[in-house]
């Protein structure tokens, strides 16, 4: 796995990339406050098959922070030129949390041109705009980072389980930088102007994977039943023994789902 940093529209965004040579491309959205290591779990797990890229969205992560009004639109379009910049013209999509939430509005919005092969939306945002108790917590950590407040935050969104120091001090350290917390607020509270997905999610015409966590303390399982019914022809997935990261706390039952879903999908990324 490798670190980079390429230009998307004049904007300095970081990378991780796997799996180079193959030719089916993942690209992998992290969630709100988040960057791209969520992902490093799994992603070599995938990487035999799989050709996998996950950015530090912009706004997040080591990603330059413009001093923009950060709505759905302005990251669709970011996703757009970024899957430009890196000349993919079809691919399969994963995206957890806010990640999913922009996935799904990817495909929403481009789904005469074809570029998505297959979805895969891990405990997705936007069906409500009253933050759960524990997404509350998240919120304050990201606000006011210390390596208290991440653990309290943590621990709540892998269900108690021990909390990773290493990405812990990563996170203070990253809600630290320029911009960071003014990206985060305005992509909160756009998300809660923006939460009319479900009447739309019957626009989403690819074969699509939900995976839920059964104790997912930061968006109810509830919104996994939503989001199945909404989605015509999709596939759910519920776990136990995890929170709302599955493909990190469970990295090698995640990716044998991840890869039994997208070998069932006839159509190939390229």
């Amino acid at each position: 796995m490798r670190q980079d940093f390429i230009l998307v529209n004049n904007y300095r965004i970081r990378i991780l990339e796997d799996g180079i040579g193959n030719d089916k491309h993942i690209v992998l959205l992290h969630g709100i406050g988040a960057a791209a290591e969520r992902w490093a779990k799994v992603m070599p797990l995938l990487a035999k098959r799989y050709h996998l890229v996950a950015p530090d969205i912009i706004g997040f992560g080591y990603s330059d922070k413009p001093n923009v009004n950060y709505t759905i639109p302005f990251f669709i379009n970011f996703l757009e030129s970024f899957i430009t910049t890196l000349g993919l013209k079809r691919f399969y999509l994963i995206g957890s949390s806010f990640g999913g939430q922009l996935a799904a509005e990817f495909v929403i919005a481009n789904k005469d041109k074809g570029y998505v092969d297959a979805l895969v939306l891990v405990t997705p945002s936007g069906l409500s705009k009253e933050p759960t108790e524990a997404f509350t917590q998240y919120i304050m950590a990201s606000l006011y980072p210390s390596i208290e407040s991440a653990k309290k935050a943590f621990s709540l969104m892998y269900c108690g389980k021990q909390v990773d120091d290493v990405y812990t001090r990563d996170f203070v350290n990253r809600m630290l930088l320029p911009n960071a917390k003014y990206a985060f607020i305005s992509t909160l509270l756009n998300i809660r102007e923006h939460s009319s997905l479900r009447e739309r999610l019957s626009m989403i015409d690819v074969p699509t994977l939900i995976v839920w966590s059964e104790k997912d303390l930061l968006i109810p399982v509830e919104h996994a039943y939503i989001f199945h019914n909404g989605i015509r022809g999709s596939k759910l997935v519920i776990l136990n023994g995890c929170g709302h990261t599955p493909y990190y706390e469970q990295p090698e039952r995640f990716a044998s789902i991840v890869d039994e879903f997208l070998s069932s999908v006839n159509t190939k990324a390229r």
